[in-house]
């Protein structure tokens, strides 16, 4: 099978698309065509070994001390199960799926294979691989942070960087939980996130946050750019930030 893989870190002209082994499936697994997939922010910051200083040598110990312990780069997929294992019960061959492949990675190719438990889903019906494929580390990051927020019905929410992967599935999960929703983004979003179900767009560009006289019971900044101390003046009592 064909796949993208990368031999060392350095810039984008490091991958290569080559020939390799189609995976073989354990008894538990099933082996997945792969329709579509994605490159993350978190691909290009492996790729690149472009982490924090502080966090340089854990990253490469975990991911590859010289070069990526793992070749073939990426983890959002989505495609149709063409052979499963003799124990698997949950999928049959001819289902579409889509899936998260984790740290093993491996979705930037031709096939993979993947748990039956692992994060791995029917596809949707009215929705196209494409779609499918960019839905697994968005969503789940924005639920696990906003399922640890103890959100609730009702609730204040403030979603900085509201436009990206992340906020744009922490808008409609908190709609979801039936939260009065306010975005954070630039100008050239304001309809896209209104449009995702916001009750109030902010554009950073000509506002303030620090002059924002309103609280929140949760802040979500979903790119690590406000400040603690801004963030803390306005929350409620008992309120979080993530």
């Amino acid at each position: 099978m064909k796949a993208i893989i990368c031999t060392k870190y350095g810039p984008p002209e490091v991958l290569q698309i080559t020939e390799v082994e189609k995976p073989k499936i354990k008894d538990d697994e099933v082996l997945i065509k792969i329709h579509a997939t994605t490159v993350t922010a978190g691909d290009v910051k492996l790729r690149s070994s472009d982490f924090p200083y502080m966090y340089w040598l854990p990253s490469r110990l975990m991911f590859g001390l010289t070069k990526p312990k793992n070749k073939i780069p990426g983890c959002e997929l989505a495609g149709e199960i063409v052979t499963i294992g003799k124990n698997v019960k949950n999928f049959k061959s001819g289902d579409q799926v889509f899936g998260y492949s984790g740290f093993t990675f491996g979705a930037n190719a031709e096939y993979i294979s993947l748990h039956e438990e692992g994060v791995l889903a029917k596809k949707p019906i009215n929705m196209s691989f494409e779609q499918a494929a960019a839905v697994p580390v968005g969503a789940l990051t924005a639920l696990h942070f906003l399922r640890r927020s103890i959100i609730q019905n009702g609730q204040k929410v403030l979603i900085y960087g509201a436009s990206g992967s992340v906020g744009t599935y922490a808008i409609q999960l908190a709609k979801y939980f039936g939260t009065e929703v306010t975005a954070l983004c630039s100008t050239s979003n304001l309809e896209f996130v209104r449009a995702l179900g916001a009750n109030e767009v902010i554009d950073y560009t000509n506002e303030d946050l620090a002059k924002c006289k309103k609280t929140y019971d949760i802040i979500f900044d979903t790119v690590g750019k406000s400040s603690f101390s801004n963030c803390k003046r306005l929350l409620n009592k008992d309120a979080s930030i993530y």
